[in-house]
């Protein structure tokens, strides 16, 4: 049995739905309401918090290989909790969901450091351990949806900055194949991009031409993208965000990396591929 956790998140969803039918799954969810639809033969939803460590232990009961997403940069606990019970209930591998950032020496803001350290708990675990690391998901754009949607406007800092954005299925087909396969790859990092580094000017125009209409580019200051990171998140992890795209302005985020591909045996899935299957986010009409 594989346990997901994440499952109602981008691409815990993804592997659910990548791995349903083939493996018995077990999904761990603070809402299993939430993912309802995931439910079905050899498919179990179960409830369970990282802050509770009982539920985790019961979670993991049975379970071989699992998938570890955490999202709160503001504890290691989380983390923490699950390998403890992974180590009780005798789980043999661990896929981690971190950052391609963790390998920038220069990224030292709270939530890189948090997913290196978080990486490290993982690897001094005990347990056969693969870690994903991967570059800004394309799906990170559907934020730009409302404002498309009414104004035909993006509103975004780093205009110009290229990053090389990677499709959550990509992830999330990579993550099926290494919990699949724990003694293939056990102890390995992956980084994992999409084809090319791209602007979020570029992206816009993509979106623009799919979309068969204009669509403009309002660039934010830096100082009006702090506040409104402000309005949405702590003021520690907007601060981590303001740092991480200040590294990305200066080109930190640009190199494009082959490992989808070789992991794979197909390319990476590249921006425009993406935003077709996406449209009816952006268009508004469910068409």
């Amino acid at each position: 049995m594989i346990l997901l956790t994440g499952a109602t998140g981008t691409v815990g969803g993804l592997v659910a739905r990548r791995l349903r039918g083939t493996v018995p799954l077990r999904l761990l969810t603070r809402r299993p309401e939430r993912a309802a639809d995931l439910a079905g033969p050899q498919v179990e939803v179960v409830g369970g918090d990282f802050d509770d460590p009982g539920s985790l232990r019961r979670a993991l009961t049975g379970v071989t290989s699992a998938l570890l997403v955490t999202a709160n940069p503001l504890t290691h606990a989380h983390d923490e909790h699950f390998l403890a019970a992974a180590r009780a209930g005798g789980l043999r591998h661990v896929v981690k969901l971190s950052a391609l950032a963790v390998t920038d020496l220069d990224a030292t803001d709270l939530i890189t450091t948090w997913q290196r350290d978080n990486e490290q708990l993982v690897t001094d675990s005990g347990l056969l351990w693969t870690h994903l690391r991967p570059r800004a998901f394309m799906s990170n754009t559907l934020g730009w949806a409302i404002s498309i949607r009414a104004e035909g406007v993006v509103r975004a800092a780093c205009g110009t900055a290229v990053n090389a954005t990677v499709d959550p299925q990509d992830i999330a087909d990579v993550a099926a194949l290494t919990l699949l396969a724990p003694e293939a790859h056990a102890g390995r990092a992956y980084p994992l991009t999409g084809p090319e580094a791209i602007s979020p000017v570029d992206q816009t125009k993509i979106l623009g031409e799919l979309l068969e209409r204009p669509l403009a580019f309002d660039e934010l200051s830096e100082e009006e993208a702090r506040r409104r990171l402000l309005v949405r998140y702590p003021a520690p992890i907007a601060e981590a965000l303001a740092e991480s795209a200040s590294r990305g302005r200066a080109g930190a985020k640009s190199e494009v990396d082959p490992t989808v591909a070789e992991l794979l045996g197909r390319p990476a899935g590249d921006y425009r591929r993406w935003a077709l299957g996406h449209l009816a986010a952006f268009r508004g009409d469910g068409t």
